[in-house]
């Protein structure tokens, strides 16, 4: 009666080896070739088109940025014009901000036609060579510049000096033309403090405060309005 030995191990003569020792052959039609592995042989090696994802997967271009960059944790509004951010902020393909000598000139433009209105509507009434004239005019060009700030913009975002250098005022949240409470609020916080007490002071801080903004440039009137000063080219 003959016995097999259960371990496997090859006999000393004339046995026939264990196939659980048998070395693989080489050339073995079920070898996995370089560069393929995995469950289903998908290939892994360099150059493998499984290394990176194709063309349109992946993160969006302009993604979220670091610390207290557009888009990033820092951002309380989202990500800049054009790229998607991460909660309530401009749409993308929103027109890029207004440039700085745009938004001034159409400033100047709007007031000074205000201001001229109003000496021509006092003229019969105040004596201009007196201190009392001018701050008279002062008043009454204050006045209308708040209703005709609060009417042009709460239209389609733009009074003339605007439209003549071709910038408007957006909603920051979705590009849209300002709601009346956003356009009056930004009229009355542009002119209101230099009416009751700073004059040009307040409109040089206010002004200064948009070039230190980042990264939307607003003033404060445009942050009391949630409002931004876009491009219309």
């Amino acid at each position: 009666m003959s016995t097999s030995d259960p371990s496997g191990t090859e006999p000393e003569e004339g046995g026939r080896p264990s196939f659980d020792k048998q070395p693989p052959s080489s050339g073995s039609p079920y070898d996995t070739p370089p560069g393929y592995g995995g469950q289903y042989g998908a290939p892994t090696g360099p150059g493998s088109p499984y290394d990176s994802p194709p063309p349109g997967y992946g993160p969006p271009p302009g993604g979220p940025g670091g610390p207290g960059e557009p888009g990033g944790p820092g951002d309380p509004y989202g990500s800049p014009y054009g790229a998607p951010g991460h909660g309530p902020g401009p749409v993308p393909g929103m027109p890029a901000l207004g440039g700085w000598g745009a938004r001034i000139l159409a400033t100047l433009a709007d007031y000074v036609m205000v201001q001229v209105i109003a000496i021509v509507v006092l003229l019969p009434f105040l004596d201009f060579d007196e201190q009392n004239g001018w701050v008279g005019s002062f008043w009454l060009s204050g006045a209308l510049y708040l209703v005709y700030g609060g009417l042009m913009l709460s239209r389609d975002g733009q009074t003339l000096g605007k439209k003549l250098m071709k910038v408007r005022v957006a909603m920051l949240a979705d590009g849209s033309s300002p709601t009346p409470a956003a356009a009056w609020t930004r009229a009355a916080v542009f002119i209101v403090p230099a009416l009751v007490c700073c004059g040009g002071l307040w409109w040089a801080v206010d002004g200064l405060f948009g070039v230190f903004d980042k990264p939307y440039r607003q003033c404060i009137h445009d942050k009391a309005a949630k409002t931004v000063v876009v491009s219309t080219v």
